[in-house]
């Protein structure tokens, strides 16, 4: 005699994902009341996972307990997933390279549906506001890490990944889908991204695809100030990266890596 699956436990699930989700991604802590606001769970067992998931130490609440971020659980559980990606021992060292050569910030990404997901970083050896980008995930069509990835998928697919609306982070950032695809295009044709200001003020990003995996899933890129993104230095920074990158794939294909 089959059984039928537990619903409430896989509702469960998807309801302390969602929550973990939402705190991840909020610049501060959240209420219960704007847990419930943004995700429309009953209140009652909305209590019930936040209190659960606060004493096995997912979450972490403030000193009355009324509002809560992510734990230090939930730490734990992402550094587990950078430990053991075969591909990072050998993207850490094209970073290193590649901030020794050109001096700006590298970052190494992966797509995550609609979003990409930044797994290492290298700052700029000149840095003095840091933010940490590990861990972080933003909407592809913000980054040319993102334009790069978009662009290795055929234009079926990127309209299915792609959200209706294109939500805007600076007066740079493309919203219209047609120019949207100019920029794909653009990027095919190139081989690598460049984008000014979309994603971040004051930030230009030149980006490629690691080709290990067809269609690739991750990506490097380089981040300048954006005064400094003249055509030479771009074409270097360009140059340096696809070649660095380049390098990176032969090497993960030869490992065995996909």
């Amino acid at each position: 005699m089959s059984v039928a699956p537990d619903t409430s436990l896989v509702k469960s699930a998807e309801r302390t994902v969602r929550i973990l989700e939402l705190l991840a991604a909020s610049p501060g802590r959240l209420t219960v009341s704007e847990l419930q606001e943004r995700t429309g769970y009953p209140r009652s067992s909305l209590h019930a996972l936040v209190r659960t998931l606060r004493d096995l130490k997912w979450l972490d609440a403030d000193d009355a307990a009324s509002a809560f971020t992510v734990g230090p659980h939930a730490l734990l559980a992402g550094t587990s997933y950078l430990d053991r990606d075969p591909a990072l021992p050998h993207a850490y060292q094209t970073l290193e390279d590649l901030r020794a050569e050109l001096g700006y910030t590298i970052h190494y990404a992966r797509r995550d549906d609609a979003h990409v997901l930044y797994l290492a970083s290298r700052e700029a050896r000149d840095a003095v506001r840091v933010i940490p980008r590990v861990g972080r995930r933003l909407p592809i069509h913000l980054t040319a890490l993102g334009h790069a990835m978009l662009a290795d998928l055929t234009a079926a697919e990127v309209d299915e990944i792609l959200p209706d609306q294109l939500e805007s982070y600076t007066e740079h950032t493309l919203t219209d889908r047609a120019a949207m695809r100019d920029q794909l295009d653009a990027v095919r044709s190139a081989g690598w991204a460049f984008e000014r200001e979309q994603g971040t003020a004051g930030i230009a990003c030149i980006a490629t695809t690691v080709a290990y995996r067809i269609p690739a899933t991750d990506a490097v890129s380089c981040s300048m100030p954006a005064k400094l993104a003249e055509p030479d230095e771009v074409e270097r920074v360009a140059e340096a990266v696809v070649r660095h990158t380049d390098r990176l794939a032969a090497t993960l294909r030869r490992a065995g890596i996909r």
